[in-house]
């Protein structure tokens, strides 16, 4: 945790900072589906003993990957690479049935790390095709969520990705079709696209809540704040992290001169702080503290104050570890407690 957690911080906005200041999103890092998924293979590790295998990366954060690799973790990205037996996590980013049936031809010992949230989309995806909808799934081609999702409902799901997209849509009945979205996404840039969805198919259906994950909006809120009279705004996270991308957007969008997206502050070019005053960090949802603690470090070696947070939310959720690993972890402690 960052010095600026510590205690009661002073509450600032964008509009009251000081010049030569540095201003720190709270909150930001870490969401509770991340969490669950990287304490997943921890436990696994210690459960089971390495190798632990991870079907893709585990989070889109290359530092985490590394870790869990030094403990023993072994990430592939298919499971043909899996031996026959063996155990293997799927990823916080959810995979289709395909890969469920896959696992089962293997004889894999599976433990589901998938999101929650990206699960209720799941389950919201099966339930529109199970109504006979045509659904639009807005996301970004490539991505685990987005191919985990679709996977549900093949023959009912097309990808949309931008506003532009839209004209070439088409459907077996304009009054049948639905949308979902992929979790990670910028708020606004989801908003645009169903707006140009439902201007073509006006019957367009919503699903029963925000598909945008509360961490992914909390974030988005936060740097919105911290960007108002940002010269610098600089986002911890790795390239292949969507939400740590979109807040790069969302940043020069909200009103910051300049915004870079950096792994950790190894990558922060000195030139970037040239005549800039005011400093404003946040990290994406896939991002541990130290490397926010090495990026503040950074810039307290070359004269900036030390960070003050600006709070635009309060995050208290916790989501359970997945069941098959708790009865394992249930009944190695009764064993232990039965041979003691």
């Amino acid at each position: 945790m960052s010095s600026a957690d510590l205690g009661m911080p002073p509450v600032l906005t964008a509009d009251r900072a000081d010049e030569r200041a540095v201003l720190l999103a709270a909150p930001r890092g870490y969401c509770a589906g991340v969490d669950r998924a990287v304490i997943t293979v921890e436990k696994a590790l210690d459960l089971y003993g390495a190798p632990v295998y991870v079907r893709k990366q585990i989070v889109h954060n290359k530092h985490v990957v590394a870790g869990l690799e030094d403990r023993g973790a072994v990430f592939v990205e298919e499971l043909d690479e899996v031996p026959e037996g063996a155990t293997v996590v799927f990823s916080a980013h959810g995979v289709s049935p395909m890969v469920h049936q896959q696992a089962a031809e293997r004889e894999l010992k599976t433990i589901d790390a998938t999101c929650p949230l990206v699960t209720k989309v799941h389950h919201e995806a099966k339930r529109f095709a199970g109504d006979d909808y045509d659904i639009l799934l807005i996301g970004h081609a490539g991505h685990e969520e987005v191919e985990g999702t679709a996977g549900e409902a093949p023959e009912h799901i097309q990808l949309v990705e931008r506003p532009e997209d839209v004209a070439s849509i088409e459907v077996r009945d304009p009054a049948k079709v639905a949308w979902l979205s992929q979790t990670t996404l910028s708020v606004d840039e989801t908003l645009a696209v169903v707006d140009a969805i439902r201007e073509r198919f006006p019957l367009l259906l919503d699903p029963p809540s925000d598909d945008i994950c509360y961490a992914t909006q909390n974030r988005q809120m936060a740097v919105k704040e911290i960007s108002k009279a940002a010269d610098l705004l600089i986002v911890v996270g790795s390239g292949n992290s969507s939400n740590s991308v979109r807040l790069v957007e969302v940043a020069l969008e909200a009103g910051a001169k300049a915004s870079y997206r950096v792994d950790d502050a190894s990558e922060i070019d000195e030139a970037w702080l040239e005549g800039v005053e005011r400093v404003s960090v946040t990290s994406g949802a896939s991002v541990p503290e130290d490397l926010v603690d090495g990026v503040l470090s950074f810039l307290a070696e070359r004269g900036y104050p030390d960070a003050q947070a600006v709070h635009t939310a309060e995050e208290s959720l916790i989501f359970a570890l997945p069941p098959e690993l708790r009865r394992d972890i249930r009944a190695a402690e009764k064993a232990a407690a039965a041979s003691s």
